[in-house]
């Protein structure tokens, strides 16, 4: 399972038009669901991105994580970030969860989030979205579980 995360001071997604979530500060998450991909590994991300220190402290060094700093959490879907990108010149996306799988993950994932005090919006699974963000530093990790 993957998640891209980004320090934003303002992100928001959205479908048709109208906006289907929006936070201030906090982390833009955009979340890719691979085959074998399971709740255990939900949980384990889920939890290390409510806990990653990439907030500064009042020294200025990043100790503090999302809660800690007053952010909330908008989560994406994102299956391209499962492509396989070694070869040739379209990716590929057979390393990607099949939708049910992804979408039952993805929901996993965000009530897990919930569970641990933070405040999740989020995009709809399989949509065509529409994401804006302004990322803070720039910021941004790519974590793998």
């Amino acid at each position: 399972m993957i998640g891209l995360i980004q320090r934003v001071s303002q992100a928001r997604v959205d479908i048709e038009g109208r906006t289907q979530g929006a936070i201030d500060r906090g982390l833009l998450v955009l979340l890719g669901v691979e085959k074998g991909d399971d709740d255990a590994k939900a949980r384990r991300l889920a939890e290390k991105v409510c806990k990653y220190r990439v907030f500064e402290d009042d020294q200025g060094k990043m100790n503090l994580n999302v809660s800690q700093a007053g952010g909330a959490l908008l989560v994406v879907s994102q299956f391209t970030l499962a492509a396989d990108t070694n070869s040739g010149n379209r990716p590929s996306f057979s390393s990607a969860a099949v939708p049910a799988e992804g979408e039952r993950l993805y929901e996993l994932f965000c009530q897990c989030c919930r569970e641990l005090g933070l405040g999740v919006e989020t995009g709809r699974f399989g949509a065509d979205m529409q994401v804006s963000l302004c990322n803070d530093g720039p910021v941004t990790f790519w974590l793998n579980v």
